[in-house]
């Protein structure tokens, strides 16, 4: 919805990265209803991207039936809706990743749970 105001509209955010333990990315899994919308969780913007895949994401999204089949040198990779390919063994911050940026991955072969989004 478009805002149209009748002076200039600036503030200061109310969430800026000083306020958490670590900066937010939010994290989405294409293709699996199971999970409504990205997570937000702080990571430091030193860990090593593969280590959040490996490290984090199987408390994230290992509820999911097709978590543990997932071929993570298959996945399909999207920043801000664009398809994008991150290096596993740089940084998150070397990868380009800050506060509040958004990543999704689809897993091509898996289509939710019992194929619900094929």
């Amino acid at each position: 919805m478009a805002v149209t105001a009748i002076g200039k509209y600036e503030f200061a955010p109310k969430d800026p990265v000083e306020k958490f333990p670590a900066p937010l990315l939010f994290v989405g899994w294409e293709d699996h209803l199971m999970f409504c919308a990205p997570f937000a969780v702080p990571f430091p913007p030193t860990l090593k991207f593969g280590d959040m895949c490996r490290g984090a994401f199987p408390g994230i999204f290992g509820a999911h039936p097709e978590f543990a089949q997932i071929d993570w040198e298959k996945a399909e990779w999207f920043k801000s809706g664009q398809p994008w390919q991150p290096d596993p063994e740089k940084s998150l911050a070397e990868n380009g990743l800050g506060h509040k940026d958004v990543i999704r991955f689809r897993t091509p072969g898996l289509t939710g749970f019992k194929g619900s989004c094929s």
